[in-house]
């Protein structure tokens, strides 16, 4: 369960590392692949409640640091307009 940190570019064009407690961001992303808000946030969701699940089925409590990092990601969806750009995936490393 090695922490993995992938870097997006947001509609506005800005760039930001995000944290990930599991490589499960791996299996829902793909670096150069651009995402459409919506499906972005989804994914994200996804990614995050499943590394907090393997949290928890390791050490016994959910990941605060992975649901803090969707807080995060759901606040800053929360700025764009859904139709506008996409999210792009730049990397995922480990």
């Amino acid at each position: 369960m090695p922490e993995t940190f992938w870097t997006v570019r947001w509609p506005d064009g800005s760039e930001e590392r995000l944290y990930s407690p599991s490589s499960v961001v791996s299996e829902l992303f793909e670096p150069g692949e651009s995402y459409a808000l919506p499906d972005f946030l989804t994914r994200a969701r996804i990614a995050m409640e499943r590394a907090s699940n393997r949290v928890r089925a390791r050490y016994g409590h959910p990941c605060s640091l992975a649901m803090g990092q969707l807080d995060r990601i759901e606040a800053r969806v929360a700025g764009f307009d859904p139709a506008g750009g996409p999210v792009t995936c730049l990397k995922i490393t480990q």
